[in-house]
């Protein structure tokens, strides 16, 4: 497959997250970062996602603000990818941006994925994400893949995609959203009440 070549301002920068579910199992797959910016791709004007690995941003510490360039690829399955495109090349950072928003949402350098993992998250209902979370650091749109009989694995499965929030438990914009719903065999169906949530987090404080 060609590669399309990009260039974009760097609107938010977000973990890479693939998440499985099998009806009251969950298993998280930390693939990288995910970049939105705004740009030309192909050139078209867009806003567009891509999706980096570890290594790569850790080679260029990419922030809000920064205009960078590269190559990249459409993903195979929209559904199953929290990017629109992956498989970088070329990544170069064409000029660095200023960042002078401190507070919540979180516009910064994005931490070591391990720290997310460590932090852990809560879910966060899909609008406000969309309204005020989208920019920050500690907001995740995971690609959610479901197992609907856990008993057969490679049978049918479902797609969508969930949002999470990773940041401080006293963040001011945070709205948790409706529980989660999961459909298993047979059609029953699990509820993943609020208790999940606050076991991810019981081992943070109020502003961590």
């Amino acid at each position: 497959m060609d590669k399309y070549s990009f260039v974009g301002k760097i609107n938010s920068i977000q973990p890479r997250i693939r998440l499985l579910r099998s009806f009251d199992e969950a298993t998280h797959s930390y693939l990288g970062y995910a970049i939105t910016m705004e740009g030309e791709i192909d050139s078209q004007k867009a806003i567009f996602s891509i999706g980096i690995g570890k290594a790569a941003h850790a080679r260029h510490q990419f922030k809000v603000n920064d205009v960078i360039a590269g190559e990249c690829i459409p993903v195979p399955d929209p559904d199953a990818e929290p990017t629109e495109y992956y498989k970088v090349s070329k990544l170069k950072v064409i000029s660095r941006g200023s960042i002078s928003n401190d507070s919540e949402p979180w516009e910064l350098e994005p931490p070591e994925l391990e720290v997310y993992r460590e932090r852990g998250h809560r879910r966060l209902s899909a609008r406000t994400y969309d309204m005020k979370c989208s920019s920050c650091m500690w907001g995740a749109r995971m690609s959610a893949e479901i197992i609907v009989d856990n008993w057969n694995p490679r049978g049918r499965r479902k797609y969508r995609f969930e949002t999470f929030c990773y940041g401080p438990l006293s963040c001011k914009l945070y709205k948790t959203g409706p529980n989660r719903k999961v459909e298993g065999r047979n059609g029953m169906v699990y509820i993943e009440e609020d208790w999940v949530d606050a076991m991810n987090v019981v081992h943070r404080g109020e502003d961590e």
